[in-house]
């Protein structure tokens, strides 16, 4: 899938009812999660920037949400108190991190990760994810369907501020595409071979 909304409703679609319901923090879990697939969702997406989003190409997976998702669950209910750092550390340096060489890149996921796991996220009335854009945040609590109905509604075409990025990082996002694929289309035309004399 292509974009935040499409790449997040793929991720709530992995999570089962009894996933989203498992863990006794209740709301904290669930805001996290959406920060959690929020997060995913831009570090999968920021790809499509090409040079101007990572230094080198990175295969995040649902293997990398998953085992994120499963670590999320666990601390939470292990301890009384958000243990921030300790999140932090497990999803983006170990889990995420471990798959980025580039130390520019490395600090780039740190720095998603800080803006998003933040005691905020769970006290603020509003916490948005991609300041000053308000379409990203945080949605009302309530059953998983609440999230994924919220998701939906996202819009299809991402705002490049969602990623940190100018709005010409799209423009050039958008032309390599393009150039991407008029080079497929020119590859799937005849060739023509000329007659040999002899």
């Amino acid at each position: 899938p292509k974009g935040l909304k499409a790449n997040m409703i793929r991720l709530y679609n992995s999570v089962s009812e009894q996933q989203f319901a498992r863990c006794q923090a209740g709301v904290k879990y669930r805001r996290l999660l959406f920060c959690l697939a929020f997060f995913h969702a831009v570090l999968v997406e920021r790809r499509k920037f090409g040079t101007l989003g990572y230094n080198v190409p990175y295969d995040f997976n649902e293997s990398d949400f998953a085992i994120s998702e499963d670590v999320l669950a666990y601390y939470l209910d292990a301890y009384p108190t958000t243990p921030w750092d300790a999140l932090r550390y497990l999803i983006a340096d170990a889990n995420y991190g471990g798959r980025v060489t580039d130390d520019f890149d490395f600090r780039l996921v740190r720095t998603y990760i800080r803006g998003y796991f933040v005691e905020e996220a769970l006290s603020a009335q509003v916490f948005l994810m991609a300041p000053p854009l308000e379409t990203y945040r945080v949605p009302d609590d309530g059953p998983m369907r609440a999230y994924t109905d919220f998701i939906k509604g996202l819009p299809g075409m991402d705002d490049p501020e969602a990623f940190g990025q100018h709005g010409n990082a799209d423009i050039a996002a958008q032309i390599a595409e393009t150039t991407a694929m008029l080079d497929t289309l020119g590859s799937l035309q005849p060739q023509e071979v000329g007659a040999g004399g002899g």
